[in-house]
């Protein structure tokens, strides 16, 4: 009964503390620096709590019980208001920052072992001489293996203030004794750019994987170095970066606009109106872009898609984005903990908030919408897509956009299911091509490291018989042999069964080149800059009414 009575407990004061949520801010650090009033509420909110830990029948934390109700009032405000607990905060702010103090390895969780899949050129790792392929096996002389092992267990352990230690023991395949290493923590750049590179002659590809600190001087860099190829356009791959940091997304669309052009403009309750226009200091403000967008698509990467698509600066293809148009504002407190709290809607340049709609307290069925949209064909077909015609706007040039519900792209490319079957879902979903995958690449590395580039690897590949091979392995793992189906999916096996090992082998950017020489949308997007075609044109109607009325 106890236990009972004390989940309860949240929803008799949730209310109450919601009244005093703003004073987290007084206590905080806020970027805009606007300090909220005291609210006297704060009072009643210690009483009630003073109340509980005098007289309640059970003995209570307080704080437990305040760190439960915290996640369910922000819920009943929105989806993206969000708590984060003091032991989270630092990681959560890490990812969006330009480097955090670490190791400097990437490594995966495999067989209940942390498996080094490459390490940071120049970082602490590869000074001391880890390589890709070891096996951490203990941490600080502490056995760090078995099942209760996670990501998040191991990067509480491998991160670390800089210039602090932690002493590894690997186990490495050319060696029969463990190995000892003392490494010194220390920066590890975060990058946003998975990819950059020229996709033939004359065009260049980038891919953003969210929009951080660095983000805008990253891209700066990607478009100077395909600027040295001749570059005369440019693909920018927003496909399923969630967002990040709005001040990155304006620095980035003003490199792209003439000075005056609106970029966002946000609006709120107790929050400043703000209007960003271009400056007219961009230094690509004439280069052909193609931005593509897909489903993950959120938040940054919509205002950057939208300010493109608003001002018919370029044209975005793929398929209708995530639909983020609430602005958050980190709020810390005292004890190390925080609150991104939404304070504002951004609209793109036409006027539209992309916000898709949302019911208080709902967020479950919210954060499932991709399901719905892949239930309802809209991955499939470009005319699944239903768009609210109440909130109908239109670009410089007259084109129609909708609010509502993200941005929906000027090309739809579908979603190929081109020789999925059951077997392909089925060794997808129990993880066994990322499993063999590793296997593969971890058994072979001394050949598969002789191949610098993905062609090169790749041809090596061919000849492996890797398929055939993956196949006796899923067996062996209780996936039976299914001849049809398997020859429906032989190609879709190759492509991931080559992009992992190639991933293991060569890294991100290589992996990116081998899957894009195969992708529908940059197909497309590539066609688009081919023919001249990335600059919008005003619809045919609007030129025909302009010659009427002339």
């Amino acid at each position: 009964m106890t236990n009972k009575k004390s989940r309860f407990i949240p929803l008799i004061f949730a209310v109450c503390i919601a009244l005093g949520i703003v004073i987290g801010a007084f206590y905080g650090k806020q970027n805009q620096g606007n300090r909220p009033n005291p609210v006297t509420s704060s009072n009643k909110i210690s009483a009630l709590l003073r109340v509980i830990e005098d007289k309640y029948v059970d003995t209570v934390d307080v704080f437990n019980l305040i760190e439960e109700a915290m996640p369910q009032i922000l819920g009943e405000l929105d989806p993206h208001s969000i708590y984060i607990p003091a032991k989270d905060l630092e990681e959560v702010n890490s990812e969006l920052e330009a480097s955090f103090s670490g190791v400097g390895i990437q490594f995966s969780i495999q067989s209940d072992t942390i498996h080094v899949n490459s390490v940071v050129p120049g970082g602490p790792s590869e000074k001391v001489g880890l390589m890709g392929g070891d096996r951490i096996v203990k941490v600080n002389d502490s056995l760090f293996v078995g099942k209760e092992l996670t990501n998040e267990r191991a990067m509480r352990a491998l991160k670390g203030p800089k210039g602090t230690e932690v002493k590894v023991s690997i186990k490495r395949a050319t060696e029969k004794e463990l190995l000892e290493f003392v490494i010194v923590r220390g920066d590890i750049p975060q990058h946003s750019i998975n990819a950059s590179y020229m996709l033939d002659k004359d065009f260049g590809y980038i891919q953003i994987s969210k929009f951080g600190r660095t983000t805008h001087l990253e891209m700066i860099s990607a478009l100077a170095e395909l600027s040295h190829y001749n570059c005369k356009g440019v693909i920018i791959d927003l496909r399923d970066n969630t967002g990040g940091f709005m001040e990155s997304a304006i620095h980035m669309v003003n490199e792209f606009l003439p000075a005056n052009q609106l970029i966002v403009y946000t609006e709120g309750r107790n929050f400043p109106s703000m209007r960003e226009y271009a400056d007219g200091t961009g230094s690509f403000q004439q280069l052909p872009i193609v931005v593509l967008v897909n489903e993950n698509s959120a938040s940054a990467s919509e205002i950057f898609a939208g300010a493109i698509q608003d001002n018919d600066r370029g044209t975005i293809v793929g398929r209708r984005s995530f639909g983020k148009g609430l602005v958050q504002e980190p709020i810390e407190f005292s004890d190390g903990s925080a609150i991104r709290l939404t304070i504002a809607r951004y609209h793109t340049p036409s006027g539209r908030c992309i916000q898709r709609p949302y019911e208080n307290g709902k967020d479950e069925h919210y954060n499932l919408d991709w399901v719905e949209r892949y239930e309802k064909g809209e991955f499939f077909s470009e005319d699944s897509i239903k768009q609210n015609k109440e909130l109908q706007y239109t670009t410089g040039l007259g084109r129609i956009v909708y609010g509502g519900g993200g941005i929906m792209p000027d090309v739809f490319v579908p979603q190929d299911t081109t020789g999925v079957s059951s077997y392909l879902i089925e060794v997808s979903n129990k993880g066994l091509i990322t499993q063999y995958s590793f296997n593969y690449s971890d058994n072979n590395r001394p050949e598969l490291t002789k191949h610098e580039t993905w062609n090169d690897l790749l041809t090596h590949l061919e000849k492996q018989n890797v398929v055939h091979s993956f196949i006796r392995y899923a067996d062996s793992k209780g996936v039976k042999r299914r001849n049809l189906l398997i020859q429906q999916s032989f190609t879709l096996l190759e492509r991931y069964l080559y992009g992992n090992i190639i991933y293991n082998i060569l890294g991100q950017e290589e992996y990116i080149k081998f899957l894009n020489q195969s992708d529908d949308t940059v197909k497309r997007a590539l066609q688009i800059l081919q023919r001249g075609e990335s600059f919008p044109k005003a619809p045919e109607t609007n030129t025909l009414e302009v010659a009427n009325n002339g």
